[in-house]
């Protein structure tokens, strides 16, 4: 496998533009707008010549690179901390029981209450994998790269993370959920809103949606019927960021009401398990007799880079990696890098 997690550069541009069309709408973070998608870029590179430790209001974009080819086939983006330059919104689902002595029943109602418990946070988002790419473990590698980053510039976040999913989107490119909620506020339709969302964010709804808690059994069917599920082609990143440690806190995203993903920093599976080692020797076969298919890392800011390695351990102590993980990591005997569990 030739693919290779880099940190993104401005000439990259051309490439996120041409995968954000593929994504389908309702995808906030991957928006098919060159403007947006620039000032994101814009971000990565100031964030990645800051040399000062310290948790600032920043965007990192990684992005997928196939070695043989050169292209760029899938991205990913870590925000280390939301919620600084405007409130960071969220629905949290809630129960409201209420009892009638004189109809000797309880009452359990459902509520939407508008909250920004999840202020300060680290946020992973933005993955994205071109469909021709959906093999051999590569959402894996996009999703647990941004880990091994954010745990190799640690002083950069906080001790929480989350992760936003997209949610369900009908076969007409609208969202029930915006339709039975949110849209009752607004002149404008989803396709729009989200257009509007992707490229200024989605302050504008928290400003004018109410700020009392909301019952669900007031809202259509259908909004009710798709509160806190993921898109259908985000179900497996769910399944990983189950996998991973995060878990589904009862946060929901206030336009697409899509789960919102919690989990803390240090004790998700990849960070716990990684650990730095220095490399013994190189090795020239690859496959399961070759060693273990592990994460490997090595780079820090912009020289960050990380990739599948088949890595073999002796009893004592040595570490070598196979020919072509060593390559794409410019790595040599005597340096250090990061490995993280079993791919």
């Amino acid at each position: 496998m030739s693919f290779t997690m880099r940190t993104a550069r401005a000439d990259d541009l051309q490439t996120l533009y041409e995968m954000a069309k593929l994504t389908g709408g309702g995808f906030t973070n991957l928006p098919p707008d060159r403007k947006a998608l620039a000032a994101k870029l814009e971000r990565t590179v100031e964030a990645l010549a800051r040399e000062e430790d310290g948790i600032r209001d920043e965007l990192i974009v990684l992005v997928l690179e196939n070695g043989e080819t050169g292209q760029v086939r899938g991205t990913c983006q870590i925000f280390p901390t939301v919620g600084q330059s405007w409130p960071f919104y969220s629905y949290r689902l809630g129960m409201l029981t209420q009892h009638s002595r004189a109809l000797e029943r309880t009452f359990r109602a459902q509520m939407l209450s508008l909250t920004t418990d999840l202020e300060g946070s680290v946020e992973v988002g933005g993955l994205f994998l071109h469909p021709r790419e959906r093999a051999e473990g590569l959402g894996l590698l996009l999703a647990r790269s941004r880990y091994l980053y954010i745990r190799n510039h640690r002083a950069r976040f906080g001790d929480r993370v989350i992760a936003e999913l997209r949610g369900v989107i009908d076969e007409a490119g609208g969202s029930p959920f915006w339709d039975g909620l949110a849209g009752r506020f607004f002149g404008m339709s989803f396709q729009e809103a989200d257009e509007f969302n992707a490229v200024n964010g989605n302050q504008f709804i928290a400003d004018l949606m109410p700020k009392t808690p909301i019952y669900t059994a007031m809202l259509t069917d259908s909004a009710r019927a798709v509160i806190g599920l993921p898109h259908p082609n985000g179900r497996a990143a769910m399944r990983m960021l189950e996998t991973e440690g995060f878990d589904n806190a009862g946060y929901v995203d206030i336009f697409d009401g899509g789960p919102t993903m919690v989990g803390q920093i240090d004790q998700l599976k990849t960070i716990a398990a990684a650990r730095d080692v220095t490399l013994s020797s190189i090795h020239d076969d690859t496959g399961a007799k070759s060693g273990d298919k592990m994460l490997v890392a090595t780079g820090r800011l912009a020289d960050y880079r990380c990739t599948y390695g088949f890595v073999r351990e002796s009893e004592d102590g040595a570490i070598s990696i196979d020919a072509g993980c060593a390559a794409r990591l410019m790595l040599e005997p005597g340096q250090i890098f990061t490995m993280a569990g079993r791919a």
